[in-house]
Parts: C-alpha cells; structure tokens; sequence
C-alpha cells in the first residue's frame, strides 16, 4: 500500500530494520515521538518507493505532484520542487545536506542512491527553518539505516538485482545487518552499468538546429548537423556507478551513537549538442570520443551521529551530527584530457536540543555549522575555490490545543565567501526567516492547513564568482558540460521572498483528496538565463537579480474502489514571471495523471498515465516543449519462502506508448529526451 503523508496523519512504519523503531520526521525534527505537524510534508516508502526506484533522485519522485525531474542524461535527475531547482531545493541524507557539487550546475550528479534508501521525505514549500532559508523550493531528505537507531532482533539481509532495456542497464543492491552484543552493524554496496540510451526519434530536436536568420553558409552547416544527429539513441550517455556504505551503532538504554562510511564512484557521458561532438552511428562513437564531455566523480563521506531521549526533566532529546565529505569529480573532455575539476572538502555539524512539552508548547533549538572548500580547477576553470563558512541558529515551537495545531519558526544565518588567490572580493551576507504554520482539524473528516513565511537565501558561489573579473566577455571560459558561457556577479543582494501556502485534505469513506494552492513573491531573485548571445558558438547565460513571482496548484486523490483497488488521480500546475525578463525559465507544464493499483496476497499489479500539456511559456530565448502522454505498468509476485525471507519478481513497462517527452525543466531538453519504450525484469530476496 502506498504511504502518504498529509498534514493530518504523518504515521509511517519504515520496511526491514526501522519498523519496530519510533519514526521521526526528521525534516521538522520536533516531532521525535508526535506524528502530528502543520507543515506540507509527504513520505515515499514501502512498496511505492520500491516500484518507484531509479537511478537518480529527480526520476525517482518526478511523478510526484508538484514534484518534476530536471534530467542530463539518464545519469543526473535532480528534483524541482514547485518550479525551483538548484540551489533552492536542499538535499539532505538523513538530516546532513549532501555535499556535492549537484545545486553548482544541471549536469552534477546527486551522490544519493534511492535505491537503497527506507524512505525520501520532501517538505514542499519553504518553512525548511531547521536544515536553511534558502531551501525555498523544499528539502529532500533521505532516509537509510547506515547509523542504526535499534539492535535487530536478528540478523537481516536483502538482495535485488535489476535490468532495464532502454539503456542496457544493469543493477545489483545487497545490504545485511545484524548486532553483536550493544553493536549494531550496518553494510550496503550498489553495482550499476548501462549503455546509451534509446529514444525514439532523433535525440537532438530539429529546432535547435535551424536559425530562421542564417545565410545560406549557415544554413548548410545546421543541415550537416542534422545530418549527423543520432537516431533511436542518445549517443555518449553510458556509464557505471559502484557504492559501498559501511557503519555501526552502539545502542545504549536512553540512545545511541554510530559512525558510518560511504564511498561512491561515478562516470558517467554528457549527451552530445549543446557542447559539440554528434555521431553518425554507434560505431562511429570511437573517432569522436575526443570530442565527447563525461564526468569522473568521487566521493567519500562519513558520518558520526549520536543522540539521547530524557536527557534532564526539561530536555526531551539531544541530536549532534558531524559529517565530513570529500567530493571530486573531473569533466573529461576525452581519454585523459581533463577539462575542469570541481572539489569540495565539507565539514557540517548540527547540535539540536528539543524540550519538554510545556503548556502545549513542544519545540527545538539548534546550532549548525558548515565548512566549504568549494571550485573548479584546471585550465578551463570558471569559479575561483573559495572557503565557504556558514553558521545557523534556528529556533522551531509548535503548540497543540484541541483541534488547532500551530507551528512557529525562525532562522538566523551568516554566510561567509573567501575566495583563494582571486580577484574576485569577499563577500558576507546575514540572513533571517520566520515562518508559521496552522492546522485546523474542521471535523472528523476535513482540515485546512495555511503556511505563511519570509525566507532570505545568501547567493552562492557559482552565481557570485562564475567568470568573475573578464576584461571581455569574448575572453569567457566556457562549461563545456553545460555548453555555455555562464556569467555571475559578486554585487548579488541576498535574495528575499515571501510565501502563502493553503491546503485542503479531505478523508470521506474511500477518498482521501488533497488541494494546495501556492503563491511566492520574491525580491532580488537570482535566474540563469539566456542573454541572447554567444561566445564561439556557445550561448550566454547570465545570472540576473530581479524581483519574481511563482503562484500554482496541486491536487491529489485517492479513490479506494474495493480492499485490492485503489484509483489515485492528480494533477499540478504553475507559472512564474521575472519582472522586467518574461516567463520563468524551465518551468514545468501543468500535468494530469492516475494511477489504478491492485494488491492481492500474491499479486500485485499497476497501470498509469501521465500527460504533459505544451510548455508554451518556456521564457526568454527558449524554445517551447510539446505536450506527451506517458503510459506505464507493472507487475509483482511474491514467494513466502518460510516465516522471515520472500522471494519477489516484478517486470515493468515504462513509455510503453514510446512518446517524444522532452522535459521543460532540463537544460539539455532539445539534445536528450526521455527514455523511449522500455521493460525492467528483476527479483528481490529479503531475509
């Protein structure tokens, strides 16, 4: 059964090792022991999140109202939250942001595999107080059990392996624990391979190979282009990704502390286009793999956590998290030609206290502190390293009073940039956000929920210090991943806005209906967008301040049809204009879906579709995507081997109608599509 989390009932028990744990929100980290809370929050786990599962995050959730996937390629999907992207949607692997270089550029891998994950928690909208202010789009958070919380009564283990035929892609996901006296032990280890990937049609959309006002010695040159444009495939799209965590607990009557490691190994190709190098034919890909951009990444990361319950009549709970990244990955721009390296060396730690509840009140004070060494290296480096110091002081109470929840925050942040051996200047911002929530329990079966915050956002490093200092900007060093020149600016204000977020939810008989309806204004909002030049054939895209607007909706239904059927049909929209600059860029459409899932004892079956409307608003220089209809299905069945271990085997079309979907969040929309027609076959053994 699927598990959703609306603001009345946020109860979800956690597969495997975390269901006999007492789950916390940890994204609203108040509510360690309460299920209840007033902010839009919703949990993907159990047997949605396994048949949802791909190989990056923004895949993983982009069916999800108000929720899209900006892909690159089928290696990189990052998540767009309400139309924000980047920088202003906040990852987070078990509370601890992921310190990777994924909110730097659209072409960054996000180091999280949700594969593995027991639930990914998104709060859309902007009271993020507790992880920063500037997760004005929302957080992702998540969720494994590399720390353990509990001793498993006895050892665990589960395998699953996976193959996928729209791009030869091959996986392999084991993970065991088990306990040796007071010692939790934790192991996992992912194996992916794939091929480039099939599309059906040409990979690079004909448009963005035609200027209405070249000469004619131009107009031959866009016509040998098409000519070589890829069919059926993308072309320099392969690659594989190993994964190995590692961690332990010592379990203590009042709490636990645990450290854990994880190693991660990534290469993957850029699709050709927008940066040169477009092939005739598979076999033509070795004479022009000089020409073809692929990323190399490695990233290590540890984690040290410890927390404990009742520490004093007035402290109900301590959490401290300390977590150290070293993140590399280099953009190759053929066999041992390295184009520019990106680093970040990252120390965060976190101390929370949470007190007693008092007259109603129940809430968290906390301290955060980041570390950064961040840039890119090497000839074609575009952003200086700098040291990035980030010091937070957050503050969140809720109160609980008959049929009124209501929740109340603030956050206080300096930011410090220092660039390294860079004429590029120092720049510090102070930032505030305040936030507060009500829920109103109307009756047994109705409550509206309204969200009103003021969030501040610091400017980051790549839209301060991107090609900072140019005489000219004939003189831009070019992202060659990205295909473009990318101009920031270290003037930046710090980016304010203001946000109203209203929510219905409804719980009759066999529906449950959800309806949201957002607004966000925003003051000196910082956007990359198209200058409407170019640099040795390469567009200029800029980071502008301007003030913005974004307003949408979102709605989602559940019919129970009998105790096996179950019809969810939703929908979402939104639009957003920069004052002065048009349409807001890459914004997704308005969509409409449904979902028909049958669960027997055995069997379990789905069917679903999802329809993008035309993007026609794509903004300034952009070029609009057509609509598409998505069909998929699958199919699951399940073996009781004895009492504690099941075999399950599951085979799923996705694109079963084989559509042209070019999704209006990518950058990389007209030279790679979305996957065509494909079927996944695989098994799972848990024990």
């Amino acid at each position: 059964m699927k598990h959703r989390l609306h603001y009345l009932a946020l109860v979800m028990s956690l597969p495997v090792s975390a269901q006999e744990a007492d789950y916390e929100l940890v994204t609203t980290a108040i509510h360690t022991i309460r299920s209840e809370t007033a902010l839009p929050v919703s949990v993907m786990s159990g047997d949605e999140l396994r048949e949802s599962s791909r190989a990056t995050l923004g895949d993983t959730l982009g069916n999800q109202p108000g929720i899209n996937n900006a892909s690159f390629g089928p290696a990189v999907g990052q998540t767009v939250i309400r139309g924000q992207q980047g920088r202003r949607v906040m990852n987070l692997s078990n509370g601890v942001a992921n310190a990777d270089a994924s909110g730097n550029s659209a072409d960054h891998a996000v180091t999280m595999e949700p594969i593995l994950a027991d639930a990914i928690e998104v709060l859309r909208g902007p009271a993020t107080l507790l992880y920063g202010g500037g997760a004005i789009g929302g957080v992702v958070n998540v969720i494994d059990n590399r720390i353990p919380r509990t001793l498993p009564d006895s050892p665990q283990f589960e395998f699953e392996t996976r193959h996928d035929t729209a791009a030869d892609m091959n996986t392999a996901v084991g993970r065991v624990e088990f306990a040796t006296g007071n010692l939790a032990w934790y192991v996992d280890g992912v194996r992916r391979q794939w091929n480039n990937l099939d599309v059906p049609g040409f990979a690079i959309d004909p448009r963005y190979l035609h200027d209405d006002h070249a000469d004619e010695e131009e107009e031959t040159d866009h016509e040998e282009e098409l000519a070589e444009n890829t069919q059926g495939f993308i072309a320099n799209t392969g690659g594989d990704t190993t994964a190995v965590t590692m961690g332990g607990s010592w379990i203590f009557n009042n709490g636990f502390i645990g450290l854990a490691v994880n190693k991660t190994e990534n290469t993957y190709g850029l699709p050709p286009g927008n940066h040169g190098g477009h092939d005739e034919s598979e076999e033509d890909e070795e004479s022009h793999e000089g020409e073809l951009v692929y990323i190399d990444m490695e990233s290590t990361r540890a984690d040290l956590t410890g927390e404990w319950l009742d520490v004093s009549p007035w402290i109900e709970h301590v959490d401290y998290r300390l977590t150290w990244t070293d993140y590399t990955h280099a953009e190759m721009e053929g066999p041992g030609i390295e184009g520019t390296r990106y680093d970040n060396d990252s120390w965060q730690q976190r101390l929370q206290l949470t007190h007693v509840e008092t007259n109603n009140w129940h809430g968290v004070l906390g301290l955060q502190h980041t570390s950064d060494t961040f840039g890119a290296r090497g000839e074609e480096s575009f952003i200086p390293v700098t040291d990035i110091s980030a010091l937070g002081l957050f503050v969140v109470e809720d109160y609980h009073a008959g049929d009124i929840t209501m929740e109340l925050g603030a956050r206080f942040n300096r930011d410090s940039y220092t660039p390294v051996n860079s004429v590029s200047p120092d720049r510090d911002y102070s930032t505030s956000s305040y936030s507060a929530a009500l829920l109103w329990d109307m009756s047994m079966t109705s409550s509206v929920g309204l969200t009103w915050s003021h969030s501040q956002r610091a400017p980051s490093v790549e839209e301060l210090y991107s090609n900072n200092g140019l005489a000219d900007v004939d003189d831009c060093v070019i992202h060659f991943a990205s295909g473009a020149c990318e101009l920031g600016n270290p003037d930046f204000d710090k980016e304010s806005s203001w946000n109203l977020d209203a929510t219905l939810y409804i719980e009759r008989g066999a529906l449950n209906a959800t309806l949201t309806a957002f607004y966000n204004t925003f003051e000196d909002y910082i956007a990359l967008v198209d200058a409407g030049s170019e640099v040795d054939g390469f567009p200029v895209r800029q980071y502008r301040q301007m003030d913005a607007r974004f307003s949408g909706v979102e709605v989602d239904t559940t019919f129970m049809l009998s105790d096996y059927l179950e019809l969810q049909v939703f929908g979402d929209a939104i639009i957003g204009r920069l004052d002065g600059n048009g349409d807001a860029p890459r914004l997704p459409p308005a969509r409409l879906g449904s979902r028909l899932d049958y669960h027997g004892d055995a069997w379990s079956a789905h069917v679903s579709v999802l329809h993008g409307f035309e993007q026609d608003r794509p903004g300034n220089w952009e070029i609009a995507t057509d609509s598409y209809t998505r069909w998929d299905a699958g199919v699951e069945y399940t073996f009781g081997l004895d009492s504690r271990s099941e075999l399950q085997i599951f085979a799923r079309g996705r694109n079963i109608s084989d559509d042209e979907i070019r999704l209006a969040t990518s950058y990389l929309r007209g030279y790679a599509p979305e996957a065509g027609r494909s079927i996944e076959v695989g098994m799972r053994f848990t024990y």
